[in-house]
């Protein structure tokens, strides 16, 4: 089991629409999890042929939610996304340095804006995202971050800078696992179309 029964009461997973949190959310539900899936919109502009690709990515999640049936909703951290990662990302760009915006969005949105949304109004026992990525809890309750056993995927750099806080209630289903194996699991869980979509 991934962990106790407590924290598996109400988990809200960080679904994008993609593989990998989406078969993060099916390995939860098969477990037993109470499984929310959330969609987190933070950016709203259109690619060079007109679409609006977060659009495109919430029809996915809805699909995936539908396929695995479990509930499916969405929350607008546009405005977030904007004063806390993109612009300050610019500020420092700006000023000579080269920041991660990925880091920056972990900090600052999943994990902090999105983890505090979901935790206080959804009254979530738990998040989870499909980061690869694994978590070690010492007796003392202190999580440490792992590299996942995926060497290649991994991406606990990424994850460098998240709270102590979050970790101690964050779940990284596939971060035992390969991507082949994840992919894998996609078509057992019948979500084959996506393996098609382009990142995966």
């Amino acid at each position: 089991r991934f962990e106790s029964d407590q924290i598996m009461k109400r988990v809200i997973a960080a679904m994008s629409g993609g593989i990998d949190s989406s078969v993060a959310a099916y390995l939860l539900k098969r477990q037993g999890a109470h499984v929310t899936g959330v969609f987190m919109r933070n950016w709203d502009e259109r690619d060079e042929t007109g679409v609006c690709r977060a659009s495109q990515d919430f029809m996915d999640v809805q699909r995936v939610c539908e396929r695995l049936a479990i509930p499916c909703l969405q929350v607008d951290f546009v405005k977030e996304y904007w004063n806390d990662v993109f612009s300050t990302f610019l500020d420092q760009y700006k000023s000579g340095h080269t920041p991660n915006p990925d880091v920056l969005c972990n900090l600052k949105i999943k994990f902090t804006a999105f983890y505090n949304h979901v935790m206080t109004s959804l009254k979530a026992t738990a998040i989870a995202t499909g980061h690869y990525a694994q978590l070690h809890r010492n007796s003392t309750g202190v999580v440490k971050l792992l590299q996942s056993v995926d060497t290649f995927k991994d991406q606990s750099y990424f994850l460098c800078q998240v709270p102590q806080v979050a970790l101690q209630n964050t779940l990284f289903p596939i971060g035992h696992l390969t991507k082949p194996l994840v992919r894998e699991l996609a078509c057992e869980a019948g979500l084959e179309f996506l393996t098609h979509k382009k990142k995966v």
